[in-house]
């Protein structure tokens, strides 16, 4: 499995290393006294309850958990730790998770993409999302402001599916302006955002409250150009992060499944134990062999390493979720609130990818890097030059 313990310290001179790259980037609040498990594993709080939610994520924000050493900035050599971090919180709670992921990928695109320095405990939220119906539009492009940190626009318009805004200080929002898309940095305490929670209706990731988002006439700060939200290399190494998450908790209901099989075994236990086992140890493996790819080579486009990489992990995932409630029944679902929660929760998070869509996308892309001016191998020839899947 991929391991979600916390591994800050057997990268010490790795993250300092960083950090020195990073510069004024990322500001480094110095390793946490506690290890993340740690912190996790004393946590208490109610994970049906928004509230609650946004109370864990402060605390976690101000110890300092959302940065480097904890968690480092990716492509910057150390892309695998900061995945255990998030596959750790995942494991703890899918809510939760969701919250802190985009948490820490708003301060990786701010870093990118020279946006605003965040401010000291500041809770972040990327509203990405497009609906049809949803537009929000940035006009009245104002000059560059007296601090020299971007140009400054008004926001209109309803942005949809905004994970936990209630519990959030700023957010990062895609916007539209003169019809292309850009990119723009708010406070969340303005009076000219409204927030209506009433269409969440949920069962799994309860907690985390999406809502919609008015923007009327709200100041906002333009974070990079126009199309370079999407265009950057990092885009796709955040999407990856989304597959730690789905990993993390993927890994803690096969953790459920292997202590129920050591307190009481049988073949139809084991059996789908180790099924579980194949399935989690192989989507470690890829992301493992992803993270060290996007380290390698962290301008490069990684769409196709990354939606390998999610598609295998939710294929993981889904198989993980079948063997363990075949294996068990129904026993843990009505008396294990974590096990039950994490039931609910993780088909809901899975959904994130966008399914046969995403294969169709890795299909394309694999058709596309063959070279068709190549001569045709022998049909009785070994070579394996027009091979994309070798050992």
């Amino acid at each position: 499995m991929l391991d979600t313990r916390d591994h800050a310290a057997s990268f010490k001179a790795q993250s300092r290393q960083v950090s020195n790259e990073q510069g004024d980037r990322a500001p480094q609040p110095g390793k946490p006294a506690v290890s993340l498990d740690d912190f996790l594993r004393d946590a208490r709080f109610d994970a049906n309850d928004p509230v609650a939610l946004g109370e864990l994520l402060a605390q976690l924000i101000e110890r300092g958990y959302d940065r480097a050493p904890t968690v480092p900035l990716p492509g910057h050599g150390q892309t695998l730790v900061r995945w255990r971090a998030l596959a750790a919180v995942a494991a703890c709670d899918l809510g939760l998770v969701k919250l802190f992921e985009g948490h820490t990928d708003a301060l990786a695109i701010l870093a990118e993409l020279n946006g605003p320095m965040p401010p000291a405990a500041s809770r972040w939220g990327v509203w990405a999302a497009e609906a049809p119906d949803a537009r929000v539009r940035a006009v009245n492009e104002g000059i560059q402001n007296v601090c020299g940190d971007g140009v400054q626009v008004r926001l209109c318009g309803t942005k949809a599916w905004c994970s936990g805004a209630r519990a959030l200080t700023h957010a990062l929002v895609t916007a539209w302006r003169d019809d292309e898309p850009v990119l723009a940095a708010l406070a969340l305490d303005q009076s000219s955002i409204s927030i209506d929670t009433s269409k969440w209706q949920a069962v799994g990731m309860q907690a985390t409250a999406s809502a919609d988002v008015t923007f009327n006439d709200t100041a906002a700060t333009l974070v990079g150009g126009p199309h370079a939200y999407l265009r950057r290399a990092g885009f796709w190494h955040g999407g990856a992060g989304i597959a730690a998450c789905w990993y993390g908790a993927a890994a803690q209901i096969g953790r459920t499944l292997r202590d129920a099989c050591a307190r009481r075994a049988d073949a139809h236990r084991l059996a789908h134990l180790g099924a579980t086992d194949v399935a989690l140890q192989s989507a470690a493996a890829v992301l493992r062999e992803t993270a060290a790819w996007i380290d390698a080579q962290p301008s490069a486009d990684a769409q196709m390493r990354v939606l390998r990489a999610r598609l295998v992990v939710e294929q993981a995932a889904s198989a993980v979720i079948d063997h363990a409630t075949r294996a068990l029944g129904a026993g843990p679902l009505c008396r294990n609130a974590r096990f039950a929660r994490a039931l609910a929760d993780l088909p809901v998070f899975l959904r994130q990818s966008h399914a046969e869509r995403d294969l169709a996308a890795l299909g394309e892309r694999l058709v596309a890097s063959v070279d068709t001016t190549a001569a045709p191998a022998s049909p009785h020839a070994c070579s394996q030059t027009l091979m994309p899947w070798t050992l």
